[in-house]
């Protein structure tokens, strides 16, 4: 065929190409030029088959930008700071900062905790397993292990090292450093805290121990509630106030762990998850209606772990009775009767020591304060922490009181009566609580997306 006749076969419409076709050679009809209607369908056909294949090419290149978008977030986390970061050049392992922060390489993690061994796991959480380590230089440290190196760990993994590096509290937990972009897994390495946890102490097992008096206590409190303050001077809410995430040293002094789900706040995003967040037991009740989590969800979970630390009793036993399941339905209920003898662990000198009793009543409460379910009649971090400052501060003054009464005859060292302000904290009584979740599969409020949360 010559070269203007190709020419008109991808140029010209099929019609006019059969004209020129019949004028050149004479023909008359469509039957005397059966070759031409054949190319006709033919072209139609490769036309049809070169637009479907190409529209289903264009969705497979779709297809893969897109999935080597996701994979370049999840394997650049650290692009942010590629010029301090030399492991970003291929060949080299580690060496360099991320946020100020070392970043270790991964073998020598693996070296420090003998290749991630059950026999060194010291914690279990949501997004990781954290296991006991010695670094070449002699620290011991905590490793956390992030469970996949997919999108929502990495999220997770960010969140927690931009906080971290920006946060320095002598009772928050400190992080030494983490692995780099091009590390086989996430992983985050904190300082060793030696002494467990206070939920260990209070009832788990170092509890049998019996070294949690109450001035150990109270001074826990009065640490975490430092701890929580500075973060809210700082703009983060840390979301996951527990006492599995309260540390304690060889001195039981405090340090606040834990940072995966923590947030900067007020946030630049118009949308939050609606997947459940903290831990149930601890969970501030609003967030059933608005699945919004502030700093006074901060204050709700701080006012468990108060009540905690009084009854010595677990945040969800699904031994109790079914209204009581959760710590706080049980403790709201018993200091609305006054019933305090009931809530406040008898070990402690409840029913012996005039300044023990007079001070965990106190301490109660305030964690009835705390309780509210109305988020705006719960106080804030900074009072609550004066508060027990407060209370700290008569302790020595209670106690001389308790000498003296013993001097004078056991007759005086009779509990006093309940607080005066024992009718004034009942503001429950005529209120339809909303409790946090006694567990995961508890059914929730909304899956539907609301406003992310503000201080």
């Amino acid at each position: 065929m010559e070269t203007s006749t190709w020419t008109l076969l991808l140029h010209s419409p099929p019609k006019k190409f059969r004209q020129i076709q019949k004028r050149k050679h004479g023909l008359k009809g469509e039957e005397d030029y059966p070759v031409a209607v054949g190319n006709d369908n033919r072209l139609k056909l490769a036309l049809g088959s070169g637009i479907s294949a190409g529209g289903i090419t264009i969705l497979i290149i779709c297809f893969i930008i897109r999935q080597r978008h996701k994979r370049k977030y999840a394997s650049t986390f650290l692009s942010r700071n590629t010029s301090s970061d030399p492991s970003s050049q291929p060949g080299l392992e580690t060496t360099g900062t991320y946020f100020g922060i070392p970043i270790f390489p991964y073998s020598e993690l693996e070296e420090a905790t003998y290749h991630f061994v059950p026999d060194r796991e010291i914690g279990d959480g949501g997004f990781g397993t954290v296991y006991h380590g010695q670094l070449r230089d002699g620290r011991e440290v905590a490793v956390k292990r992030l469970y996949e190196n997919n999108y929502r760990r990495v999220e997770q993994f960010m969140n927690e090292v931009q906080i971290l590096t920006r946060l320095r509290h002598r009772n928050l937990v400190s992080l030494y450093g983490c692995t780099s972009r091009h590390s086989r897994e996430l992983l985050l390495v904190y300082e060793f805290i030696p002494n467990g946890t206070v939920a260990d102490h209070l009832h788990g097992n170092r509890a049998d121990s019996g070294l949690l008096t109450w001035p150990i206590r109270l001074s826990i409190a009065i640490e975490t509630a430092s701890a929580l303050c500075y973060l809210h001077a700082s703009d983060v809410v840390h979301r996951d106030v527990k006492t599995k995430n309260i540390l304690l040293d060889n001195s039981f002094c405090v340090k606040v762990a834990d940072f995966g789900l923590s947030r900067l706040f007020p946030t630049d995003v118009t949308h939050v998850s609606t997947a459940p967040q903290g831990t149930p037991g601890y969970v501030d009740p609003e967030y059933h209606l608005c699945h919004q989590l502030t700093d006074k969800s901060d204050v709700y979970s701080f006012g468990v772990v108060l009540i905690e630390l009084i009854s010595s009793l677990p945040a969800v036993d699904f031994s109790r009775l079914k209204h009581e399941i959760n710590l706080s339905n049980y403790a709201i209920n018993k200091i609305q009767k006054c019933a305090f003898h009931e809530l406040i662990d008898p070990h402690l000198g409840f029913n012996s020591d005039l300044a023990v009793n007079r001070m965990t009543t106190l301490v109660a409460e305030l964690a009835f304060r705390c309780l509210q379910p109305d988020k705006e009649m719960r106080p804030s971090m900074d009072e609550v922490l004066e508060i027990l400052k407060e209370i700290e501060s008569n302790r020595h003054e209670l106690e001389n009181m308790d000498a003296a009464a013993d001097s004078v005859g056991s007759s005086m060292r009779e509990p006093p009566p309940p607080s005066p302000d024992c009718d004034e904290v009942g503001l429950l009584k005529s209120v339809q609580l909303m409790p946090s979740p006694d567990s995961t599969t508890a059914q929730w409020a909304s899956r539907s997306t609301t406003p992310s949360a503000s201080a």
